[in-house]
């Protein structure tokens, strides 16, 4: 199947590591030039070196804190200047802390809405001139099965991943006429640094083995295992190409089974 990504401009946020560096890899490897963003231009421009390395193709770097509507000013400037337009965006971003409702305070209500709501509202602004300058586009949003079926102890993540999905639901109506298609792509269990991160939290807090925990997930799985990265990057490189040409405003749940709700 030729996705028709070949020279394509594609921007993939918080991509130096995890689900946004398999994303950016599996797009490299068909053809599209590819820019990633993250905080650390460090670690960006080690994780370039490794894509180009494994691709040959282009990847370009731009530091930029999602929380910071200046950072994204820069970097849709810096965007524009090294690939002239946009074909496709990925929104990403870290997942917030663990927390029930009586231990969250303010503070982290409000990072939480910056870093992983506001941050998507102001990424899709910044790229919609330039996808539609280019007569048209794909966004995709990676969220979270949350926007089907809450995940316990994430109530930060249920609450602002469920906003990323009422969003594109409505931004799908409104972009359409400019042949723009929105969806939203819902990693479950994948195996990230992040979802190790949250298994050790797990067993911390229940006073268990982080293997235990795991085994208890694997058995609410179908499929019986935890996802790849490159598992999921491959969804969402086929939603953000041109091979994708009738499905927008759709949650696509990349989870092994897991999710069970209709």
């Amino acid at each position: 199947m030729d996705l028709q990504l070949q020279g394509k401009a594609v921007l993939v946020m918080a991509a130096s590591k995890g689900l946004g560096r398999a994303v950016a890899t599996e797009f490299s490897r068909e053809g599209a030039r590819v820019m990633i963003a993250s905080r650390s231009s460090e670690r960006l421009e080690q994780t370039a070196a490794e894509i180009r390395s494994l691709t040959g193709g282009e990847v370009e770097v731009c530091a930029a804190d999602v929380s910071k509507k200046e950072d994204l000013v820069l970097l849709f400037e810096r965007l524009k200047e090294r690939f002239g337009g946009l074909d496709v965006l990925v929104t990403n971003a870290g997942g917030p802390p663990v927390g029930k409702f009586d231990d969250l305070s303010d503070e982290q209500w409000e990072q939480a809405f910056h870093s992983n709501l506001l941050s998507v509202v102001r990424t899709i602004r910044g790229a919609l001139p330039l996808l539609r300058a280019n007569g048209g586009g794909r966004i995709l949003n990676i969220a979270s099965t949350s926007v089907k079926q809450p995940i316990e102890g994430l109530l930060l993540s249920n609450t602002f991943r469920a906003g990323i999905l009422g969003l594109a639901k409505s931004l799908a109506t409104e972009l359409a006429p400019d042949n723009i298609l929105i969806n939203t792509i819902a990693p479950g269990r994948i195996a990230t640094d992040r979802v190790r991160e949250l298994d050790e939290q797990r067993a911390g807090a229940i006073g268990s083995t982080l293997e235990a925990v795991r085994e208890g997930h694997e058995k609410n799985i179908p499929l019986g295992r935890y996802g790849t990265p490159e598992e999921f990057a491959r969804m969402v490189v086929f939603m953000g190409s041109g091979a994708n040409s009738y499905v927008t405003g759709s949650a696509v749940l990349v989870d092994g089974g897991m999710v069970r709700a209709l």
